[in-house]
Parts: C-alpha cells; sequence; structure tokens
C-alpha cells in the first residue's frame, strides 16, 4: 500500500556536523507536559557542548558522547515540560554549527503501527475524497510516516522516511494510515492541544518481526511451532492484497520491523501507540495470546528507559480486534485470534493486559472491498472505537464507556432447556437478531467441552435490558457445557451481529467459555 519512493536521510560519520536524528524537523510535535521531550542528534567532535533551546523556554546544555553503537558522536536533550501549544522554534548549536527548527508544537505522540489494515491509507477508505478533505482542517495534527525497512540488528535511527513531518496537505494524507489519522481528528476536540501521529506499518508481517528478542524470549515457542520456512513458501497460506492474493512474511523473521522501524524511535517521547495486526499471525493463536502482552510489555520498557523515563511506563496502548474477511459460514481462523488478543480474557483491559483498550471489528465486514475482503473500508467505526477507548483508558475521562457488552454470569434451567445470559447493569442490551449464539453439548462430562464435542446453534428465545436467554434444546439428551457467541470469521453482516450496548452502540465482543454452568 505505501508507495516506495522514499525521502533517505543518510547520517554518516564523514559528514563533520551537527545534527537532529532523522524525525526531528520542522512542522513536528514534540511531547507535551508533564512529559519532558527528549531531543537528540549526532555530532563529531566528543566532549562538544551542545545547547538546545525552545523559544522563550529555558536553554539545556548537553554533551557529545561517544556513540557506543558507531563512530560518531551523538548528543541527547531533555527539554522543559512544555503545555503551551506553540508555535516554537526549536534550536541546537555548538561549536560545529547551529540547527533550527521552526513551527515546532507541542502535544500528545502517538504511534500508530502494525500491518495492512493500519497501513491502510486514506485514499481507501468509504468516502475518502470527502475524508481528506476534512482532514486538511486539522492544521494542528502533524502527521510523519516511516518506510518499510527491515534490519537484522538493531538501528540507532530510521534509514528512511516516505514523508517528514508536514501539516495535513491532500498528497500525504492520501497516502497516510486512515485508521491513524481518523483516530486523531476524532480524539482532538476532546483534548483541544496538537497531536502527532507516526505511522510506522508494513502489509503482511506477523508480530515476531515487531517484536524484540527480549519480548520474543517471553513466550518460547515448542518445536516444531512454525512451518519451516521451506513449508511456509510451499504452504497455501495466503492473504487477499492490493493486487491480489498475497503470502505474508514468515513468523522466522523476527525482529526485522522492530530493528529498523520501532527501535530507532525509543528515544522519542511519546503519549500512546495504536496497533492493528493479527491477520500473520492466525495459525499460531495460543502463542499469540503470549506474543502480544509481551510486546506491549517490552515496547513499554523500551520507550521508558530510552526517553530518560519521560515515556511513562504504562503507556496506553489501543488495539483493534480483528475485523471479517470474506463471507462464509465456517468458523475459519479469526475467532481464535481475536481471543488470544485479549489474553484470552475476552476484554481489555485485564490483569495482563493493564492500561490497554480495544475496539471490536467482527461487524464491520466489507465483502466487495476493492482492496480485498480482509481489508475492510469501514475505518471509521473502528476509529470512533478506539476514541472512546483512548478517552477512558489513556485520558482518565469519567463516565466513558468504552466496552461492549460482557457476560457476567450465566444461569441453567434444564427443565426447560434455556440457559440465560446476564451482562450486568452497568452497560444495558438491545438485540438485533436471535443468532450468534452456540452450546458445547457433552454426552460424557457435565462440567467441561472438550475439543471432540459438537457445538450446536443456540437461538435467543427472550431477552431485557441485561440479560438474554438461549435454547440449549439442540444438545437434546446431552449436556450443554459451553458456550459461545459470534465464533466465526465473518460473523454477521455490516452492524448487525445479534447483541450491542443500548446507549453506545459498541457491538458486545465474541466470547467462549467452556467450563459448564
Amino acid at each position: 500500500m505505501k508507495q516506495l519512493l522514499v525521502l533517505v536521510l543518510q547520517f554518516s560519520s564523514t559528514l563533520a556536523v551537527l545534527k537532529f536524528a532523522s524525525y526531528y524537523a520542522d512542522h513536528m510535535v514534540l511531547q507535551r507536559g508533564p512529559q519532558r521531550a527528549i531531543v537528540w542528534g549526532y555530532a563529531a567532535t566528543i566532549g562538544d557542548e551542545v545547547t538546545v533551546t525552545v523559544s522563550g523556554q529555558e536553554e539545556v546544555k548537553v554533551k557529545v558522547v561517544k556513540d557506543p553503537n558507531g563512530n560518531e558522536g551523538i548528543w541527547k536533550a531533555k527539554l522543559p515540560a512544555v503545555t503551551d501549544p506553540g508555535p516554537f522554534t526549536l534550536t541546537a548549536s555548538s561549536s560545529e554549527g547551529d540547527l533550527t527548527l521552526t513551527d515546532v508544537l507541542f502535544g500528545d505522540v502517538w504511534v500508530c503501527s502494525g500491518q495492512s489494515n493500519m497501513e491502510m491509507p486514506m485514499s481507501q477508505v468509504i468516502n475518502s475524497s470527502a475524508e481528506i478533505a476534512e482532514s486538511l482542517k486539522f492544521k494542528t495534527i502533524r502527521i510523519i510516516e516511516v518506510s518499510m525497512v527491515e534490519s537484522p540488528t538493531p538501528l540507532e535511527d530510521l534509514q528512511s522516511l516516505a514523508f517528514q513531518w508536514t501539516d495535513p496537505n491532500e498528497a500525504d494524507v492520501s497516502r497516510f494510515s486512515a485508521l491513524c489519522m481518523l483516530f486523531g481528528e476524532y480524539i482532538q476536540p476532546n483534548r483541544n492541544y496538537p497531536l502527532g501521529l507516526i505511522d510506522s506499518t508494513y502489509g503482511g508481517t506477523p508480530i515476531e518481526a515487531w517484536s524484540s528478542p527480549d519480548a520474543i524470549a517471553e513466550c518460547p515457542t515448542p518445536n516444531n511451532t512454525y512451518l519451516s520456512e521451506e513449508e511456509y513458501l510451499n504452504s497455501d497460506i495466503m492473504y487477499d492484497g492490493n493486487d491480489g492474493p498475497v503470502m505474508p512474511r514468515s513468523p522466522l523473521d523476527k525482529y526485522v520491523l522492530w530493528n529498523a522501524m520501532i527501535n530507532p524511535l525509543l528515544d522519542m517521547t511519546i503519549s500512546g501507540a495504536l496497533w492493528y495486526q493479527g491477520e500473520s499471525n492466525v495459525w499460531y493463536p495460543d502463542l499469540y495470546a503470549c506474543q502480544f502482552p509481551a510486546m506491549i510489555n517490552d515496547w513499554r520498557k523500551k520507550f521508558h528507559d530510552s526517553s530518560e523515563k519521560e515515556t511513562d511506563i504504562q503507556f496506553p496502548f489501543g488495539f483493534v480486534q480483528l475485523a471479517p474477511n470474506a463471507k462464509s459460514s465456517e468458523v475459519g481462523d479469526f475467532p481464535a485470534i481475536r481471543w488470544s488478543q485479549t489474553a484470552k480474557f475476552g476484554f481489555a483491559p485485564n490483569e495482563k493486559m493493564s492500561n490497554t483498550f480495544m475496539a471490536v471489528a467482527m461487524d464491520l465486514p466489507d465483502y466487495d472491498s476493492p482492496f480485498g475482503s480482509i481489508h475492510p473500508r469501514y475505518k471509521q467505526d473502528i476509529a470512533s472505537r478506539l476514541v472512546l477507548g483512548a478517552r477512558a483508558v489513556a485520558y482518565g475521562e469519567e463516565g466513558v464507556k468504552f466496552q461492549g457488552p460482557f457476560p457476567q454470569t450465566f444461569r441453567l434451567n434444564n427443565v426447560n432447556n434455556i440457559l440465560n445470559v446476564n451482562y450486568g447493569d452497568d452497560i444495558p442490551i438491545k438485540v438485533l437478531n436471535n443468532n450468534g449464539f452456540e452450546v458445547c453439548c457433552s454426552g460424557t462430562s457435565t462440567t467441561e467441552c472438550a475439543d471432540s464435542d459438537e457445538w450446536v446453534a443456540a437461538p435467543i428465545t427472550d431477552q431485557d435490558t441485561n440479560s438474554v436467554s438461549v435454547s440449549v434444546a439442540g444438545c437434546e439428551s446431552k449436556s450443554p457445557v459451553g458456550l459461545r457467541y459470534e465464533w466465526r470469521t465473518s460473523p454477521c453482516d455490516l452492524r448487525d451481529c445479534a447483541i450491542y450496548g443500548s446507549d453506545t452502540d459498541l457491538p458486545a465482543p465474541p466470547y467462549i467459555t467452556k467450563r459448564g454452568f
């Protein structure tokens, strides 16, 4: 999806001159207070003093030290906390020269990452022309796009950019992550200060590519977990891409995007991250349930440490639970990976994924998408749902409901073959149709659903404001021992799954329990 023409930024040690790192430029957004923004760059003279100043703020003096990963010198300054949005002029000066950045704003910086559904540009969403025109009105949202680059070793700085920091313009907005941009547009009126959005995405990539060695080490893989490279290349694992079927990158390609597209950003103080990925890991859902929380925790620690503890150690992390793919009544691969995206809790945040928020997208199919059914164009709905989570979790806004209804208790009536599913009093429900539930029927157990047991439809027979009753008559003489909801890759038509919050229109997420009632 991304244009491969890039602005190459070379930082050779042969250039004995003071320089900013690649992603410091005119029109950028630095993280606002109370956090303190980090600014860094290169110089040739070890021990030289660099003076960094934001107009109207106290200057900061730092020394040039030898880069442990190269031959040149590096300098790193922690600016004063700035809450005034600006614009400001940022200067750096030393015996090697003077640097000036203009039109620098202070606001919240969000990193948007993942594979093709986060990469999907604004030019490809529903009503794209109108959306692009609307984006141009948000002059204090600034955007930057990292080029798709891989590296076998960690890079200190970005090798190249698709485009440098800019305010919204038609050419760059058209190719920028739609979900990232729409999130910014929808959250900014609530925040009323600048936003900096960083698009660091790469289609068809597994979570292993975005994870550091430390994160990968948290989730040991048993022998034969993955296909071999040869088996992978000879398999029929495909997904719909812009130009026809595409084979995703192998999970054996570990670290390569972490090294090239995330590690270079660590020194920058950020507010939070947004993530849309998982399609390339559907074949290993149990492993993903460990990998995803491990990656989140590792990103948090490394951003925190590299920014001299200015990026919060628990910075908010929003993500999208996978949308549908091709229209089919088959269960498919997506239900299990959706469950694993929540570390098998079914909701976020949870005890393994603190300070996270999730946008459910299983009710947003786009079977006729010209970019493949795996790339739904309804990014506006997803952005709106993410913004609710950000308001509640990232910004601590009280009273914001950001989660759909989730089952709290069950009551089985064997006499009437009815299972009551109660959603609690906090989120009243509305029922759009009677489909979506299935019950597990066991002839050998009354307490647990085995993999060999049969799942049968359990239609909704009754409802009120906080519960539904479903029929378990399909089990006949067998015992109902499990329940699942919308457990299909493509479970319903557009915005037409069974259960929604009556006052939020947020869909109930997919659900499964195999432990009896």
